[in-house]
């Protein structure tokens, strides 16, 4: 979810208690120990971290992501994370983009179990001598599963204290259907907990998901933007004993993004990456909810945020545009 999911979002997201804890974005780790800037930028929540280390305005534990195939590099970097009070990594081996593959990181470590186990027990030496814990987010394999129980396990061998599985390859991208069956195998082969993940859209989803992998928790990713009231849904069917919310009213949606266009005006980012931004996040929501794809269907050429964010707050949207032909005097 590059781009999207940044220390605002995060803060927006995890208001009144409704998620557990949250992930960054990726720091890239090529070959070298980064300077704190990078971190800072991708983690703001490091500046005022405390006792409990990186949180969201609601209390909210924030766990720092690192991408990379170099064991030693990522060793240097967990340690300058470390350094500026981050308390809980993540090692990311689930990104399927082809350029981050292409340079050698993120699911195309899949494809050799012990690199994973490399870049784990690198991290997770670290990690032990301060006393912070470290998780891998893994996929079921490259282009296939047949090293999917063999990556889990090289995982827990190097001494990940936590696994996130997406429950499909990198191979199959985002395209459903989720393979959660087979996070259930997976929970078998190792003794760490383990978190599932991938295409949890609703609190149905959410139920299914952890029958079939037989989880006690999930991850939430493009559900969470899709229905940013999805984890309080789910928590107050947990803690109601299963009565469910009522369905997302727009206003609630639109209230969202609008609460965020304003955090990053008021931090002085430029109206166009704004409109970019917000357009990205209710092309997510527009998959899952009606009022949303309409929309972004009248909002998808616009570029100036006052007219954008008017558009997202007219009681009716205006029609989309019928014809890209201009006119122009010669």
């Amino acid at each position: 979810m590059e781009g999207v999911i940044d220390a605002d979002t995060r803060a927006l997201l995890s208001e009144a208690g409704a998620l557990d804890w949250c992930v960054t974005e990726f720091v890239r780790v090529v070959d070298a120990k980064l300077p704190p800037r990078v971190f800072l930028r991708h983690c703001p929540e490091l500046a005022t971290a405390g006792s409990c280390g990186p949180i969201t305005p609601s209390a909210t534990p924030v766990t720092l992501q690192l991408l990379g195939s170099d064991p030693q590099a990522l060793a240097a970097n967990a340690e300058q994370a470390i350094a500026q009070e981050a308390t809980r990594l993540d090692l990311n081996f689930g990104c399927p983009a082809k350029t981050v593959n292409r340079h050698d990181g993120g699911a195309s470590l899949l494809r050799t179990p012990a690199r994973v186990y490399a870049a784990v027990a690198a991290v997770s030496d670290v990690g032990k001598r301060f006393g912070v814990s470290v998780n891998a987010k893994l996929r079921l394999g490259f282009d296939d599963k047949q090293l999917a129980l063999a990556c889990a396990q090289a995982a827990e061998a190097g001494g990940a204290d936590e696994l996130v599985v997406h429950a499909r390859t990198r191979r199959e991208g985002y395209r459903p259907p989720a393979h959660w069956e087979w996070i259930a195998r997976i929970r078998t082969a190792v003794s760490v907990p383990v978190v599932a993940n991938g295409d949890i859209w609703s609190l149905e989803d959410y139920w299914k998901a952890r029958t079939l992998s037989g989880c006690r928790d999930v991850m939430l990713g493009r559900g969470m933007l899709a229905d940013p009231w999805l984890a309080r849904r789910i928590r107050h069917w947990q803690i109601s004993g299963g009565e469910r919310l009522p369905a997302t009213p727009w206003s609630a949606r639109s209230d969202m993004l609008n609460r965020y266009a304003e955090t990053k005006r008021s931090a002085g980012m430029s109206e166009k990456v704004i409109v970019s931004l917000l357009k990205q996040w209710l092309n997510i929501m527009r998959g899952r909810d009606t009022e949303a794809a309409t929309r972004f269907m009248a909002l998808r050429r616009e570029t100036a945020l006052d007219a954008f964010l008017a558009g997202l707050n007219a009681s009716e949207p205006a029609p989309p545009p019928t014809s890209d032909t201009s006119t122009a005097l010669a």
